[in-house]
């Protein structure tokens, strides 16, 4: 009896039973060693650092062929850099000397204004034309996209000087075949002896038909690519709704790619700003510098009248501009994208 009682006893002293009604008591963990807690997987040195080592190659090409050229045009925009300093190495510092002498130049206002009118132009022929190209590619079979694709790839592919001694081949006077074909049509009258390039309104004519015609298919194919993007099923439903093909390209088809537009807009820009080798290769910025361009003038400032040092204000100055009129559009793309997510 005696050992009973202190049996039970002891269990009440010990503590509720467990399965009496009242939770368990939770045991803590044994301690464990002193001043150390659980352990952390720590990222080595090495993997922390791979893509630093995997952007190495291209930051380093970026910085040789994009930042040391853009710093070494600054600089010599603010020295007297002729042929003297080519052979010596010796450019004495000229201030904004450089800077005064292009900023009052007769010719920088109107090549100003002629460069952004080309430019503009341009853009718009390239967009115009690209955006109807796009659309056919739609509406073609399978055998006939890809052959037109083809035709475009190759088309863009070309190098633009090949395609301006070609284009230039095609215009020349006496032996030119756009010429035979006009003279052959026998209503315009003889048109053999014509030289496009002499003619101001004919030159720019033959450079931006040049240049749209290059740029046109990276524009088609790219608007062609973001529109097979959109689903079918708002077609269907536009469809449904008795909207017509024009309706439905204005309500579905451009709100969808208005942000490819718009980036195609900002190379358009930049592309067609600093061309160079169309009109040099047609016209040499003639006739009677109707077709001078700022890319066009800093050549002939640079390497015909031997001033590198204004031709590198002209080129700073052209960065300029072009930063200026590509920055709207890139903060169009970039809210654009923000809204998208």
């Amino acid at each position: 009896m005696t050992s009973t009682a202190d049996t039970a006893t002891g269990s009440a002293a010990a503590g509720p039973v467990a399965g009496a009604g009242q939770p368990p008591v939770a045991v803590p963990p044994a301690p464990g060693r002193p001043g150390r807690g659980p352990r952390v997987r720590r990222r080595s040195v090495t993997t922390s650092r791979a893509p630093l080592f995997l952007l190495a190659p291209a930051a380093l090409i970026l910085l040789a062929l994009v930042v040391y050229p853009l710093v070494r045009l600054v600089v010599i925009s603010f020295q007297e850099y002729g042929l003297r300093a080519i052979f010596t190495g010796q450019a004495g510092f000229a201030g904004l000397t450089n800077y005064t002498n292009v900023l009052t130049d007769a010719s920088f206002w109107p090549v100003i204004l002629r460069t952004v009118v080309v430019t503009a132009s341009m853009v718009l022929g390239t967009l115009v034309i690209g955006m109807a190209v796009s659309q056919l590619l739609t509406r073609l079979g399978v055998a006939m996209r890809t052959v037109v694709s083809v035709v475009l790839v190759l088309a863009w592919a070309m190098p633009n000087v090949a395609s301006s001694l070609v284009w230039q081949w095609l215009f020349q006077p006496f032996y030119g075949v756009l010429n035979w074909l006009i003279t052959q049509m026998r209503v315009f009258g003889d048109h053999t002896q014509d030289n496009w390039a002499s003619h101001p309104a004919q030159a720019y004519t033959i450079v931006l038909t040049l240049v749209i015609w290059q740029a046109v298919p990276f524009v088609a194919l790219t608007l062609y690519a973001a529109q097979s993007q959109i689903a079918p099923e708002y077609y269907e439903a536009g469809a449904l709704d008795g909207a017509t093909t024009w309706a439905m390209y204005r309500a579905i088809t451009l709100p969808a790619l208005a942000p490819t537009l718009l980036l195609v807009t900002i190379l358009s820009v930049i592309w067609d700003f600093n061309v160079f080798n169309q009109i040099w290769l047609l016209t040499r910025g003639g006739p009677e510098d109707s077709t001078l361009t700022l890319g066009i003038w800093t050549f002939v400032k640079s390497f015909v009248s031997n001033a590198y040092g204004q031709g590198a204000a002209i080129a700073v100055i052209s960065t300029a501009i072009l930063g200026v009129l590509t920055s709207y559009y890139i903060r169009r793309l970039v809210r654009s994208g923000e809204e998208d997510l």
